[in-house]
C-alpha cells in the first residue's frame, strides 16, 4: 500500500460516516494490542480554541525537551498534519505502512469502524511506536462518546471554551453540549476549564465533583497589556510579562494563559518545564488558519471561525487589528451550522459580502448565503467557487483594501491554492 493508496482506503465510502460510541475504536485497539495504554495524554475538549490551545502546549512539551505527540482534526492543507511529533507530521510511508497494518484488523471486524475511528486507530499506533512521552490529544467532536474518549487516565483533561455546535449530534442546550465534553473527565483526574457561560461552566464543575476530579481555571482578569506586533501579540498574564504568541487574533491571549496554567499543573505532577521553554514553546507555534494574515496589497486575512462565538471572536480581534476598517468579507459556511447568528454578526463589520460554497458535500450553496446576507441590510454578491470568490473580493476591496476570508476550516486550503494562480492578481 503506497500513500495514495492508504488515503483512497481511508476515506473510502466504507468508512463514511459518523457514528457515535466506544465500541468500535475499544475492539480495533484490542485487536491491535491497545497501543493508547502505555502513554501518557493530555485530553483536550471543547468548542473554540481546542486546537489552538493543542498546538501551543504541544510547542512547550517539545520545546522542554519531550518527544510529544499532537493528534488533531480537521487537517488544514494535507491530511498527515492530523498526527504530528514535536511539529513534524507523519511521513507518506509511514502512514501507509501503518494503515496497511491496521487494515486487516479494522476487515475482520463485523460493525466496520468509522473513518475517525479508524484514524485514532493509526495515530495511537504511530504514536507508540515512537515511544512518545506525551501526547496532546484533541477530541474529534463532543467528548464522552468520541473514539479519543478510549484512553485511561489522563495526566490533565483540558476543556475550552463552549458554545454551540454540533447539536444534531450533541443537544440544543449549552448544557447537553457540555455535558458531552464533559465525558473526558476521568475519576479522579485534574481538569482546566475555562468557560465564561454560566450555564456550561456549572455543568463542568458539577461533573468534577461526581468524579472526584480537581477542577482549576485560568484567571482572565489577570490577561493584560495586550498589544499587536509584527509577529503576533504580546501580553501579560498574572506573572507572566512579555509572552509572545504568533497568533495575530487579541483572542489567543486567552488560550495562551490557559497553555500556562496548564504548564503549572504539569509541574505539580513533576513535569520539568521550565519558564524559557513556556515562552519559547509559545513564541514558536504556528497553527495556521487562525486569523492568520496571508498577504498585503490587498490585505487578506483568514479566521476558521464558523460557529457564533467563534466568529465572535474573530470579530473582534479584526477591530483589535485592524480599528476603523471596513473589509470585504469572502464567507463560505457549512449548511448544518448557524449561520444566521454568524451573519448578524458580520454584517456590521463588512463593507461588502462575497458568498462562495467550499468544496464541501455539507457547504451552503452561496446564492441561499447570499439571499440570507441581503436579508439582513448586506451588500453581497454570489461567486461561486473560492477560487471565484476570492477573485471578485480583491477586486472589490483594492489593491489598498482588505479582504476577510472566514466562515469554515474547510475553506483554507482552497483560498491558499487559488492565491498561487495567477488569476488571483495577488501575492502569498
Amino acid at each position: 500500500m503506497d500513500y495514495t493508496e492508504a488515503l483512497e482506503y481511508i476515506h473510502g465510502v466504507s468508512w463514511l460516516g459518523s457514528k457515535l460510541g466506544l465500541s468500535r475504536t475499544r475492539e480495533l485497539l484490542a485487536k491491535l494490542g491497545n497501543p493508547q495504554d502505555n502513554i501518557k495524554f493530555i485530553h483536550v475538549a471543547g468548542t473554540n480554541g481546542k486546537g489552538s490551545v493543542c498546538s501551543m502546549l504541544a510547542s512547550v512539551l517539545a520545546e522542554a525537551g519531550f518527544k510529544t505527540g499532537l493528534y488533531t482534526s480537521p487537517y488544514i492543507l494535507r491530511f498527515n498534519e492530523r498526527m504530528q511529533i514535536n511539529g513534524c507530521p507523519i511521513s507518506d510511508s509511514e502512514l501507509a505502512e501503518i494503515t496497511e497494518y491496521v487494515k486487516p484488523f479494522a476487515e475482520s471486524m463485523q460493525d466496520h469502524p468509522t473513518e475517525f475511528e479508524l484514524v485514532t486507530a493509526i495515530g495511537f499506533e504511530y504514536f507508540k511506536r515512537h515511544d512518545c512521552d506525551f501526547v496532546v490529544l484533541e477530541v474529534g467532536m463532543g467528548g464522552e462518546l468520541d473514539s479519543t474518549n478510549v484512553i485511561k487516565n489522563p495526566v490533565l483533561a483540558i476543556i475550552t471554551e463552549i458554545g454551540l455546535d454540533h447539536v444534531r449530534e450533541l443537544g440544543g442546550s449549552l448544557e447537553k453540549i457540555a455535558q458531552a465534553k464533559a465525558g473526558i473527565i476521568k475519576d479522579g483526574c485534574t481538569v482546566l476549564s475555562y468557560n465564561t457561560q454560566p450555564a456550561s461552566a456549572a455543568v463542568i464543575k458539577t461533573v468534577c465533583i461526581e468524579r472526584g476530579a480537581q477542577l482549576i481555571s485560568p484567571d482572565f482578569s489577570k490577561v493584560s497589556d495586550v498589544v499587536a506586533t509584527g509577529e503576533g501579540i504580546r501580553f501579560r498574564y498574572n506573572e507572566y510579562c512579555n509572552l509572545e504568541v504568533a497568533f495575530n487574533a487579541d483572542y489567543q491571549s486567552k488560550n495562551a494563559s490557559a497553555v500556562v496554567e496548564a504548564v503549572k499543573i504539569l509541574r505539580t505532577q513533576g513535569v520539568e518545564i521550565s519558564d524559557e521553554a513556556l515562552r519559547a514553546g509559545l513564541k514558536k507555534v504556528r497553527w495556521p488558519a487562525r486569523f492568520e494574515k496571508l498577504c498585503d496589497n490587498p490585505t487578506i486575512v483568514f479566521d476558521g471561525g464558523h460557529n457564533p462565538n467563534g466568529v465572535e471572536a474573530a470579530v473582534e480581534s479584526f477591530k483589535f487589528r485592524y480599528p476603523s476598517v471596513k473589509p470585504v468579507v469572502m464567507i463560505g459556511i457549512m449548511a448544518d451550522k448557524n449561520y444566521g447568528e454568524v451573519l448578524d454578526l458580520l454584517v456590521p463589520l463588512a463593507e461588502s459580502f462575497v458568498a462562495v460554497r467550499p468544496q464541501n458535500p455539507r457547504a451552503l450553496d452561496s446564492e441561499t448565503l447570499c439571499a440570507e446576507i441581503v436579508a439582513r441590510g448586506g451588500k453581497c454578491v454570489s461567486a461561486g467557487s473560492v477560487e471565484a470568490g476570492l477573485s471578485r473580493a480583491i477586486d472589490a476591496a483594492g489593491e489598498n483594501g482588505f479582504v476577510f476570508a472566514l466562515g469554515s476550516l474547510y475553506m483554507y486550503g482552497e483560498v491558499v491554492q487559488a492565491m498561487k494562480r495567477p488569476a488571483s492578481n495577488n501575492k502569498a
